[in-house]
């Protein structure tokens, strides 16, 4: 999966684990000590794929919903929390601990999920002439508020955004992800969730999720600008450093896709063997395209360092309001 995709689907995790935490698992090397937050975003990425492919052929429905949340859950946290199955004990939402009479939000009771599922799910799929970026924030809000699951509810819910509006076919990719703006904005985002749950403050709301949306497409034109930018260059490099160009292009092209490998990797994309990798790895080292970044003399991982640090400039310029 493009990196860049994996930067959003990190933000709209609002995990701990790091890009560069996700690509070292991919790559093979993933550290223990963050190896419950990369799990968790690997079932993310594995769960949006599996729905949005299933969505090619079947509507948005709550057996989607269950299945998809089942994933999600699988061997990371809140596995334990009944995962596929909407919850029958009531849950809250408070500080850490608390007990429900101090809770900031109660959800609806058990007995009424299904019921409130079902009004969410018609929603979905009424004929109400309703734009759809409005009907996204309305049912991202709802199923906030219905907290069906016993747990992964936020996960699921903004994978909720992202399927209605590839479903309905605004984007063709999944690569508009609100929660990048959410995660900056936490405070707010969870006060905005609450007035339309204590005032009906609908209006308060939409304001702030399309203000979401307007800044995230922004950051992600201006990112893919800089990306084909970068591609640009290296290409004209390679093309003029590298004899045998063909498979400098073929390597680079991986890099965009998985900008940390080793040489395992690089011989299995261009098709050669381990010492033509191995010499290739060796010329983008000496480019600069590429660095090693585990000072050992077996097991090496390379980074595409310029191609990452455009994801790094991202969050550093982002806007915080």
């Amino acid at each position: 999966m493009p990196s860049a995709r994996l930067q959003s689907i990190l933000q709209e995790n609002l995990t701990e684990a790091s890009l560069v935490d996700l690509l070292e698992f991919e790559a093979q090397a993933a550290r223990r000590d963050n190896k419950g937050d990369v799990q968790e975003v690997v079932n993310y990425v594995r769960a949006m794929n599996d729905g949005l492919a299933r969505l090619k052929d079947l509507p948005l429905s709550l057996r989607l919903m269950r299945e998809i949340h089942a994933e999600l859950l699988r061997d990371a946290r809140g596995g334990q929390h009944e995962p596929g199955e909407f919850r029958r004990s009531q849950n809250w939402i408070g500080p850490p601990g608390c007990p429900l009479r101090e809770a900031i939000f109660v959800p609806p009771p058990p007995r009424e999920i299904l019921s409130a599922m079902g009004e969410l799910e018609r929603f979905l799929h009424d004929d109400i002439p309703v734009p759809p970026l409005i009907k996204c924030g309305l049912a991202h809000a709802q199923f906030e508020t219905i907290h069906p699951f016993l747990d992964g509810n936020g996960r699921m819910g903004r994978l909720l955004i992202t399927f209605l509006l590839c479903w309905r076919g605004i984007l063709k990719h999944p690569l508009l992800y609100i929660s990048d703006y959410f995660k900056r904005q936490r405070q707010e985002y969870y006060d905005r969730l609450q007035r339309v749950r204590d005032h009906d403050d609908w209006e308060g709301w939409m304001r702030f999720f399309l203000k979401g949306v307007q800044a995230v497409a922004l950051e992600a034109s201006e990112t893919a600008r800089r990306i084909q930018t970068v591609r640009d260059q290296y290409r004209d490099l390679i093309g003029r450093k590298i004899r045998g160009t063909a498979i400098g292009f073929v390597l680079l092209d991986y890099l965009f896709e998985m900008p940390i490998v080793n040489v395992k990797l690089v011989a299995q994309r261009i098709g050669r063997s381990y010492p033509v990798a191995n010499d290739l790895v060796g010329t983008f080292l000496e480019l600069g395209l590429l660095i090693e970044t585990t000072g050992q003399r077996r097991n090496r991982i390379y980074s595409f360092q310029p191609y990452l640090d455009l994801f790094e400039q991202r969050n550093e310029t982002a806007p915080s309001g």
